[in-house]
């Protein structure tokens, strides 16, 4: 596995488990379609959460959220759509959380969330 492969595969187990603990359930990992991938998806309450995860080593081409452009939390939000039809859920309430896992200087990654990004 590359390493930049492995890096975003820790930081998404990283992710998994910060949202467990924050009480959400995980319920599928890496699904794709032929239009993309999503990271993680969680069941929080009566929402489904569809949590984009980007994984760097450090803020030096810019810090992870700035990856999750508009036109990404769009295709998020279709692919969301996608899952749930797939999944028999279609109209069950959904949203976009983004999850930044940064691997720095620090013995641990540091973690942040952003719920509801679009």
């Amino acid at each position: 596995m590359r390493a930049k492969d492995e890096l975003g595969r820790r930081g998404e187990e990283m992710a998994a488990a910060y949202l467990s603990g924050a009480g959400q359930r995980v319920i599928d990992r890496n699904w794709r379609s032929p239009d993309g991938e999503l990271d993680l998806i969680t069941v929080d309450g009566a929402s489904i959460v569809v949590s984009e995860v980007k994984t760097r080593r450090s803020t030096d081409y810019g810090h992870p959220f700035e990856a999750i452009t508009g036109a990404k939390v769009r295709r998020l939000q279709s692919l969301g759509q996608q899952w749930l039809r797939d999944h028999g859920m279609a109209g069950t309430a959904m949203r976009v959380d983004a999850v930044a896992v940064l691997y720095g200087q620090a013995r641990w990654p540091v973690i942040e969330y952003l719920k509801d990004v679009g």
